[in-house]
């Protein structure tokens, strides 16, 4: 019986680490939506696992889709774009006033909608380069003041019923295929990916994460890729305007305020580095349907519409810490665990544990003396 030689072994082992770390950002979020589909398995099998409930999830992840996608070319950049739920919002008010007013094509409209979601983006990038204002605060003041354009313009109107098309782009279907919905979502994800990884702009955007001062210095237009960058999210943006106007059959300059934290929740779930450098669109894809699914889950299971957000953030830290720990790289080869058992954090920790065991038990006291005042 021949033996395998150590060398060959060690080959076959760090091959197989490196296609593990090459499809991390996949194997992740695709682990968490194994773990919820037992776990719902188990408790709700009935009403979880049927093709209608499969299709609520789609049609619910569909409209992140397309903001996923530029979301990841700016957050491969170093960036963050908190302004995409008031610049989605601002730009359906301005195509649905246009078209319910003044009588515009409604594919006018909706391309409108698009150019005006690219202008807004343009704009948030001139702020972060050319300002030389911190993308966290630059966006989130541009939200500022995209929602109260909006608000201005809107007066406090709702406007409804949209022609055909926008509805159809919203919650149409082609008959006997996927909803008109799902299939933008997926030729978004599916041209963002070919993008990433087929094209000098793709490339460039994960060079500059990396190193923006080294791809400075190779010639690459750092500002003038980053402002592009962020007119391509707006234009998504704008297009994910457009789904929601035709989803609800009405917008208002309110809408859409919940979509900021949810797209860049589900790109860092979905293995996109917040530190530049590294993306994926597929693990994009896995993490807006993963998100998806625990809205859905705690709906099926009957849970407060409050605790979506705390089991979205729970999987946002629990993502986040396991891609830290499985590239981190320490001289010992402990990881973040390594970091974790210093004698500064372990003392940090049990700060934490005092805290936490304060908390609990004011929380002991005030139940057992004012729940007996309550009660009388």
């Amino acid at each position: 019986m021949s033996e395998v030689s150590p060398t060959l072994e060690s080959a076959r082992t760090n091959s197989m680490s490196d296609l593990i770390t090459r499809n991390l950002a996949v194997l992740g979020p695709v682990s968490m939506i194994l773990m919820l589909m037992i776990f719902m398995l188990i408790v709700e099998p009935t009403r979880f696992f049927r093709i209608s409930n499969f299709e609520i999830v789609l049609l619910e992840a569909a409209l992140f889709m397309p903001m996923a996608v530029g979301m990841t070319f700016v957050i491969a950049q170093r960036g963050i774009d908190l302004s995409i739920g008031s610049v989605a919002a601002l730009s359906a008010l301005i195509m649905a006033f246009l078209v319910k007013e003044y009588g515009f094509s409604p594919y006018l409209g909706i391309l409108i909608a698009i150019v005006i979601g690219a202008t807004l983006g343009a704009i948030n990038g001139i702020v972060v380069t050319k300002l030389n204002v911190p993308d966290l605060i630059g966006t989130m003041a541009m939200d500022l003041v995209y929602r109260g354009i909006a608000l201005v313009l809107a007066k406090g109107l709702v406007l409804a019923k949209f022609p055909d098309i926008i509805t159809t782009i919203g919650r149409g279907r082609i008959e006997g295929f996927l909803p008109v919905p799902v299939i933008i979502g997926l030729v978004s994800i599916i041209a963002g990916h070919f993008v990433l990884t087929r094209t000098h702009f793709g490339r460039y955007a994960l060079g500059i994460g990396s190193d923006p001062e080294a791809s400075e210095m190779a010639g690459i237009a750092v500002h003038r890729q980053r402002i592009f960058a962020y007119s391509l999210m707006g234009a998504l943006a704008g297009l994910a305007g457009v789904m929601l106007a035709g989803k609800l059959n009405s917008i208002q300059a309110t809408s859409a305020s919940f979509l900021n934290l949810h797209v860049i929740a589900a790109v860092v779930v979905g293995g996109t580095s917040l530190f530049g450098g590294r993306a994926s669109m597929l693990g994009a894809l896995c993490g807006v349907i993963l998100l998806a699914m625990i809205t859905n889950a705690t709906i099926i299971l009957r849970i407060e519409f409050f605790w979506q957000s705390v089991a979205a953030g729970a999987v946002i830290v629990i993502s986040v810490a396991a891609y830290s720990w499985l590239q981190a790289k320490d001289k010992d080869g402990g990881g973040i665990l390594t970091a974790i058992a210093t004698r500064q954090n372990l003392s940090i920790l049990k700060f934490l544990g005092g805290l936490i065991a304060a908390i609990a038990a004011l929380l002991i006291l005030g139940f057992a003396f004012g729940g007996g005042a309550a009660a009388n």
